[in-house]
């Protein structure tokens, strides 16, 4: 690619969107004018493809990274996709159910929750809404959170991309870690023992793995790349990237880790990050 073509790649919650999944119009301009001026526009997100809601779509995007790294598409065209097995599927919601804990599963098709994930997870919700200062955290329910959440649907999946579980303590996340070695095992909603969820996915899936892989198909150079992001996990993508911009709403290692620091997602940031950058 052109040394002035960039390959953008941008955090979905906490970076184009708020996280109460607002969308702030400035982030839309300065994405279609960044396409407009021949830059090519990637989110790269935690969320499975059926979170990605047709708002994100309309703006006018090249691509994703889903799952964050095992799904990778450009154009429409798949590159990558690794998926949990569906003997492993079955083993975690066997084990979940075994604990009494409540999840949800991610895959391209829906988020899938368990039995009681509604009622038990608003509470958690709320708190990690509360955590990322919303005044009014205390009202959001489940299904404004995850507004396509799927509920009785089937739990023994083959399209499984990763799966969110509530965390009763700390010990849930050891004991996921130790009862599936072959996977890969993390938290999320908190540092620590102060976490609100765990997962399990595919191992050795990150962003920055599935950058790579894009950059190949597309035939493009790290030098060209971009990463926009407000969390630990987004630390991957800048230490892959010629360019890391964290948002001014982010953490302190997404920030130690930049190149600079932009305003607020609420604030313009993704704006102004791309007019210093002369994107747009």
């Amino acid at each position: 690619m052109s040394e002035n073509k960039k390959v953008l790649f941008i955090d979905v919650d906490g970076t184009l969107v708020d996280y109460e999944n607002n969308l702030p119009e400035s982030a839309v301009t300065a994405i279609r004018k960044a396409r407009e001026n021949g830059h090519r526009v990637y989110i790269s997100t935690g969320r499975s493809k059926a979170e990605v809601y047709q708002d994100i779509w309309d703006i006018g995007l090249d691509g994703m990274i889903g799952g964050n790294g095992n799904y990778v598409e450009d154009r429409g065209q798949v590159i990558f996709h690794q998926l949990i097995t569906a003997e492993e599927c079955r083993d975690i919601v066997d084990w979940l159910h075994g604990r009494g804990l409540e999840f949800y599963l991610e895959s391209n098709n829906g988020l899938f929750a368990s039995e009681n994930f509604e009622t038990m997870g608003e509470p958690v919700i709320q708190e990690y809404s509360k955590r990322k200062g919303k005044d009014d955290a205390c009202r959001l329910t489940v299904r404004q959170a995850f507004p396509d959440m799927i509920f009785g649907g089937e739990l023994y999946r083959e399209d499984l991309n990763k799966v969110s579980f509530i965390l009763s303590s700390y010990q849930d996340f050891l004991g996921a870690r130790e009862a599936f070695p072959n996977l890969q095992s993390g938290t999320w909603g908190g540092a620590g023992e102060t976490a609100l969820f765990g997962d399990l996915g595919v191992k050795d899936i990150t962003k920055a793995n599935a950058i790579a892989h894009l950059l190949n198909h597309l035939g493009a150079s790290v030098e060209d790349t971009i990463a926009f992001g407000d969390a630990r996990i987004d630390l991957s993508m800048f230490e892959c990237c010629a360019v890391g911009v964290a948002m001014g709403n982010g953490g302190p290692e997404i920030k130690a880790a930049a190149d600079f620091i932009t305003n607020d997602v609420t604030e313009d940031g993704l704006y102004h990050a791309f007019e210093k950058l002369k994107l747009i």
